[in-house]
């Protein structure tokens, strides 16, 4: 349905919770934002190697949706409608992460009162998606080679071969080239999950998408809280955008949570004095304005929010793939939107 046949749709405090309805040739999900060139790159990346059944190594820095994508390729494959299985190497004690993996027979070892498939079984003819790979223990990466390569594996305390039928989707932050030369990771595990590199960018370098990112995260936790925000004011944007977030979307993402719950009237008020040396505040914007000096938001502009990367045969409504672009559209959306009613 188009925007304009929504607008006399009620909206429900601030911010309406819809599902995005997607194109035929589109493998987005609502989380997946931003029209970054590089982030349009890797989201065209996706849909090329979701139709492969290959084995696929995300790599990016902490919070930068690594999940989020595996996920993505999960849901676009021919594997959609089997399991999507994560386990996170990291997570799970070194004793216990082959257990948890490959599964182990009654009696197998100390507590083992029942038998117990483990996530490759459960993933079977599914996705199972190991994240922070580079954690494994270097004791258990050949049996993990042998099970992606071969297919097949023992349960602890059996001799019998288990054969499944899974897709293999890694993700890291770490350099596993290094960890290669440095001996702490197999080069032939490596090279078997390395099929098909993605690369994720770190949201210092996609600032362009967080007016976007925050649009999403007040209305989703506006919408959970129960709580209506009509607008973000200009200088708790300015300072969004000028922080260079370490943490990256997840710490965004938190931050624009506990700016929600902090929230009391109609604009959403930021602790932004903890984003250290970065710009307060726009020279002319007063705290407490809601009229042009503030960023507006009309969820009944479209399914996504307006600002959603949408698919078109590789291009996006908001922002193309030019910056400045995006940049002048974040300025118009400033006064061009009207407020919640």
């Amino acid at each position: 349905m188009k925007a304009e046949e929504n607008r006399d749709e009620p909206a429900h405090h601030g911010y309406t919770a819809r599902p995005s309805r997607l194109t035929e040739r589109s493998i987005l999900t609502p989380e997946l934002i931003g029209s970054n060139p590089r982030f349009v790159a890797v989201l065209e990346d996706v849909k090329t190697v979701a139709a492969a059944d290959c084995a696929v190594l995300i790599q990016g820095e902490t919070g930068t949706g690594k999940e989020l994508i595996a996920r993505a390729i999960h849901e676009a494959s021919a594997r959609r409608h089997h399991k999507y299985v994560a386990i996170n190497c990291a997570a799970i004690p070194a004793a216990l992460l082959e257990s948890e993996l490959f599964g182990y027979e009654r009696g197998a070892f100390t507590g083992a009162i029942l038998s117990k498939m483990g996530r490759f079984q459960t993933a079977d003819r599914g996705t199972l998606f190991l994240d922070e790979v580079g954690e494994l223990p270097i004791e258990l990466q050949p049996k993990l080679l042998r099970a992606i390569q071969e297919q097949e594996f023992e349960r602890l305390g059996s001799s019998h071969t288990t054969r499944v039928d899974v897709r293999i989707v890694a993700a890291t932050n770490q350099n596993l080239e290094q960890m290669v030369a440095e001996r702490r990771f197999r080069m032939d595990l490596y090279y078997r999950l390395n099929v098909f590199p993605i690369t994720l960018p770190p949201l210092r370098e996609r600032t362009g998408d967080i007016r976007a990112l925050v649009h999403h995260f007040v209305r989703t936790y506006a919408s959970r809280n129960r709580k209506s925000i009509a607008c973000v004011p200009d200088e708790v944007m300015t300072a969004l955008v000028e922080y260079d977030w370490p943490g990256n979307i997840r710490e965004l993402q938190n931050f624009i949570e506990r700016s929600v719950i902090l929230t009391r009237g109609a604009e959403l008020r930021a602790p932004v004095a903890e984003l250290v040396n970065k710009r307060l505040s726009v020279p002319g914007v007063h705290p407490g304005e809601c009229g042009k000096s503030a960023h507006h938001f009309d969820p009944a502009q479209n399914e996504l929010g307006g600002w959603r990367t949408q698919w078109r045969g590789g291009q996006t409504r908001a922002g193309q793939d030019n910056p400045d672009r995006q940049d002048a559209e974040a300025r118009d959306f400033a006064g061009n939107r009207r407020p919640m009613q």
